[in-house]
């Protein structure tokens, strides 16, 4: 599919990509004491303490949400909640952590339901589940607190549920990671979302929260449409509406030596399988499951990463919205080459066949098996590394930066060459 059909697909189902009207309508808004920071950093109104900054930022789980419900409606598995509170939180907290602030977080939720659909149930999962998502964090000595909340009942603006979060935290100034660092010379780390990281407890499949309206119109069929219609847009076109070809409940080996390799069943039906076969030690899943796969957190590691390496770090970039090209907003007089990726797993090579969607717009839209970047130097970089394996983390130097006439990103993969400008 070329990519003006795509972008066509995204704006007909209400997304897009880039998010160029949404960059549009804050480009004269204030940015702050550190204007490359990952986040908007404010002076310390709290306490007007100079060498302090305050942080606050809002993300959510986005329409993820919907497909839990349809999960759980399906297989009364309620622990797809749990993972709808981690991404919540992690959207944020990982956002933070990219900006320097990985600690004596406060955090707030605001749930909007349609109560007719969505019982407390449900409520009190996400709410349990954040609680315990925060209490296993703090096993590493990551302190965030709970301050409340807003649960609203609006049926008539939500179809099912939204889960969104807002976080905020002080900071010393110099601690602060300014992305305004980045410079020519630079080595890439990125570090994986995809696998089973030591404090995860199964195989995920390396989402995050992004690209989800894609994801799951592309990949499941219509027995969704026809079973839980609430759970998408009844304005949109037929034809755009869970147009793939799998169910919730199909399952899915992954290769647990080789991360590409893996094999798609429907009972005793083979519905896809990749080009190697899947050896005898593998990871088993569902399909449903693989896409709800909860946003992995980074803090534990770059918690560890902090202790030794902060003061080699330029630059972190969490490849949230704009996946591979999200470097892009914070970077002048520069090219950022990404030319020895790390593999990309299942999900995105089924999201790519399933959809029909060029490799130059999947990197657009989809992390593609990383979430997280580190702009520093190659010595430190391998230490980076090594301390990412003790988290069952895969990481590598990606690629590195050099001068350039303005902006841009060139993503070298396979036989194709991407480039990004901005």
């Amino acid at each position: 599919m070329q990519n003006t059909e795509q972008s066509e697909k995204y704006a007909a189902r209400g997304v897009s990509a880039g998010k160029e009207d949404v960059h549009a309508a804050i480009v004269n808004t204030d940015k702050g004491l550190f204007p490359k920071a990952f986040c908007k950093i404010f002076p310390d109104f709290l306490a007007n303490d100079p060498s302090m900054c305050t942080i606050m930022h809002a993300d959510g789980a986005g329409t993820k949400s919907s497909l839990a419900y349809a999960y759980y409606k399906l297989t009364n598995d309620i622990s797809v909640w749990k993972g709808i509170a981690q991404d919540a939180l992690v959207m944020n907290t990982d956002d933070l952590m990219c900006a320097g602030a990985i600690d004596d977080i406060l955090y707030s939720s605001t749930i909007g339901r349609n109560k007719h659909l969505v019982g407390g149930e449900i409520i009190k999962s996400i709410i349990e589940g954040t609680e315990q998502l925060i209490n296993e964090l703090g096993k590493f000595g990551i302190k965030i607190y709970t301050t409340g909340g807003e649960t609203a009942d609006v049926g008539d603006l939500v179809r099912t549920i939204i889960v969104d979060t807002t976080v905020a935290c002080r900071l010393q100034r110099n601690r602060v990671i300014d992305n305004a660092k980045i410079s020519p010379g630079d080595v890439i780390v990125a570090f994986a979302s995809y696998g089973e990281a030591t404090y995860e407890s199964g195989y995920n499949g390396g989402m995050g929260s992004n690209g989800l309206t894609s994801a799951r119109h592309d990949v499941f069929d219509k027995s969704i449409a026809e079973h839980f219609p609430e759970t998408y847009d009844s304005a949109l076109p037929e034809h755009l509406v869970y147009c793939g070809r799998y169910k919730l409940t199909d399952e899915i080996r992954v290769d647990k030596n080789n991360p590409t390799v893996y094999i798609v069943n429907r009972g005793n039906q083979l519905l896809y399988q990749s080009k190697e076969k899947v050896g005898d030690d593998y990871y088993t899943t569902t399909m449903g499951k693989l896409v709800l796969s909860p946003t992995r957190t980074y803090l534990p590691l770059v918690k560890d990463i902090f202790l030794s390496h902060h003061a080699d770090i330029h630059g972190m970039i969490h490849c949230s919205g704009g996946g591979q090209t999200k470097v892009l907003h914070f970077i002048d007089q520069l090219e950022v080459v990404k030319n020895n990726l790390l593999p990309v797993p299942p999900l995105f090579d089924i999201i790519q066949h399933s959809s029909g969607s060029e490799l130059s717009e999947m990197f657009k839209v989809f992390n593609m098996g990383h979430r997280l970047e580190i702009y520093t130097h190659k010595q430190a970089a391998e230490s980076m590394i090594e301390i990412a394996r003790r988290y069952n983390i895969p990481a590598q130097i990606i690629g590195y930066c050099k001068p350039a006439a303005g902006k841009q990103v060139s993503i070298h993969y396979q036989d194709h060459v991407f480039n990004y400008t901005s």
